[in-house]
């Protein structure tokens, strides 16, 4: 871990609150915190952004897809997370790479070695210090998207494609267990914004309220 700072990534299927509970860690977390997201992060990720979760672009390619997110990422790095970083600030992320390798690794079937070659070159090799799996069934996850509306092109995917997605997660985890933690993420808001900052507290990284 560096020292100072620190970078948190928050990963889960759709519907598994990552959002939420990245503004409610920052809230909790003292010192100066950053929470950001993938994709969309900045001005020209949110323009990859349209085109990667626009419905009419269902026909798209899962070699061009993956390519766009790390895209977004590249630029997601280079304008905002390392920066930060940089600066002393936490950064705490709604999603990071361990995404597409779960989604257009594990769910659309493409190699994992391509995608962390990839990964490489579009972080420089920049690695979360903890990444909090935020795990809840796949029926949950889509009932809770289900709630807000029209879905995104990734929301709208099958329910097969979402459990192979999951069960790359699952396995991501298994295979670097120092960097990931497991979150029940079932319960309500409280619970599971409880069950992080306990992980979070286990590793050290909340500094002292008021410290910046």
């Amino acid at each position: 871990m560096r020292a100072g700072m620190a970078f948190i990534a928050l990963e889960g299927i759709e519907g598994s609150g990552k959002s939420t509970q990245a503004q409610q860690l920052a809230a909790a977390m003292g010192g100066a915190v950053i929470v950001t997201q993938e994709p969309g992060a900045t001005p020209i990720g949110k323009a990859i952004r349209d085109v990667l979760l626009d419905p009419k672009n269902g026909a798209m390619n899962p070699v061009t897809e993956v390519l766009l997110f790390f895209a977004d990422r590249a630029q997601h790095v280079a304008e905002l997370v390392r920066p930060a970083l940089e600066a002393g600030k936490t950064v705490i992320s709604d999603r990071y790479v361990d995404s597409s390798l779960a989604y257009q690794g594990y769910g659309r079937g493409l190699p994992l070695d391509a995608l962390l070659k990839v990964a490489a070159l579009a972080t420089g090799g920049l690695r979360p210090d903890l990444t909090l799996f935020l795990d809840v069934a796949v029926e949950t996850g889509l009932a809770r998207v289900g709630k807000r509306g029209a879905q995104d092109r990734l929301e709208g995917e099958i329910l097969e494609f979402h459990e192979r997605v999951r069960e790359g997660y699952l396995s991501l985890m298994n295979r670097d267990p120092k960097r990931w933690v497991h979150i029940d993420a079932g319960g309500s808001l409280e619970d599971v914004a409880g069950l992080i900052l306990q992980a979070v507290e286990a590793r050290g990284l909340l500094a002292p309220r008021g410290v910046s």
